[in-house]
């Protein structure tokens, strides 16, 4: 059994490549590869919406209660360009990832 509360359309959907804990390490976005910063900070919201605004969506599994998994992640495209920060969604049991935002800097 599902139960779905209206979700905000994800920007874009991403390719993420993630390391074996599941954070991300690269992001694939209009065709280019961003990498994670390994020296800066990733914040992640296992079980959380990345803004309380928004609207939520969860599914029932088991009796427990499952909701949109947060990243927010510094990237870059090579190693001398400004640093991105970018929020990324994905809803639980997806491998489907969603771009909720990108910004300059942290």
């Amino acid at each position: 059994m599902s139960i779905s509360t209206d979700a905000p359309a994800m920007t874009q959907n991403v390719q993420v490549r993630t390391d074996p804990t599941g954070k991300p390490l690269a992001i694939r976005h209009n065709g280019q590869i961003w990498l994670v910063d390994p020296d800066t900070e990733s914040q992640h919201q296992p079980g959380a919406d990345a803004c309380r605004t928004t609207r939520r969506a969860a599914s029932v599994r088991g009796g427990e209660l499952d909701t949109i998994e947060s990243w927010r992640v510094q990237a870059r495209l090579g190693s001398t360009s400004a640093l991105r920060t970018f929020t990324l969604r994905r809803e639980p049991l997806s491998n489907q990832w969603g771009l909720e935002n990108i910004s300059d800097g942290g």
